[in-house]
Parts: C-alpha cells; sequence; structure tokens
C-alpha cells in the first residue's frame, strides 16, 4: 500500500531522542515504528498495551503509627458498613485466575 498521509506529532526532545536510540538499535525509522503501533491498534481495535493508573502505594503496618492503623481499620470498617466490599469467594477466585493466567 503506498505510504501518501502524513501524520506531525509534538512530543518531548529527550523522549524523542530516547526512543529513536532504540528503533535505531531495532533496525527501524521512527515512521515505521509509528506505523507498527497504529497497525496493532486497527487489529486489537484498542490501545495494544495496558493503560493504568499508578496504585496507591501499599504501606506496611509496621511503618504506620497506632493512631493511623486504627483509622485504617476504621476505614475499612466503614466501607465494609457502605456495601464498598467484595465476597471472600470473588476476590480469592479473581487470585486464583491470576496465578493460573
Amino acid at each position: 500500500m503506498v505510504k501518501s498521509a502524513n501524520l506531525y506529532v509534538r512530543i518531548e526532545p529527550d523522549v524523542k531522542e530516547q526512543a529513536e536510540k532504540v528503533f535505531d538499535g531495532l533496525g527501524i525509522s521512527m515512521s515505521n515504528a509509528v506505523g507498527l503501533f497504529l497497525k496493532q491498534v486497527v487489529i486489537n481495535q484498542a490501545i495494544p498495551f495496558e493503560l493504568t493508573l499508578t496504585p496507591a502505594k501499599i504501606r506496611s503496618v509496621d511503618t504506620m503509627t497506632e493512631i493511623e492503623f486504627n483509622a485504617e481499620l476504621e476505614n475499612g470498617y466503614a466501607d465494609y458498613l457502605a456495601g464498598k466490599g467484595r465476597p471472600t469467594k470473588e476476590v480469592f477466585s479473581d487470585i486464583r485466575k491470576g496465578l493460573h493466567a
């Protein structure tokens, strides 16, 4: 297929440089890499990688003061009372699925 469409993208210079180094190592151009990405979007009908927010850092009980620990317990209990929890069987089923994936 003849390539005749143009795509203009604004990107941070350091990100562009770093990506170019990776693509050079792979023996492909930036243009080819973007084309590969877009083809994967079309094939998968989605972005070809997972988009996630950084999860909140889980704190160890060892690092909490007694007041912080009690506040966490109270928050958990309040969530339970508000119906914000999930059945234990469901949670463990999801964990088992993750172990076998």
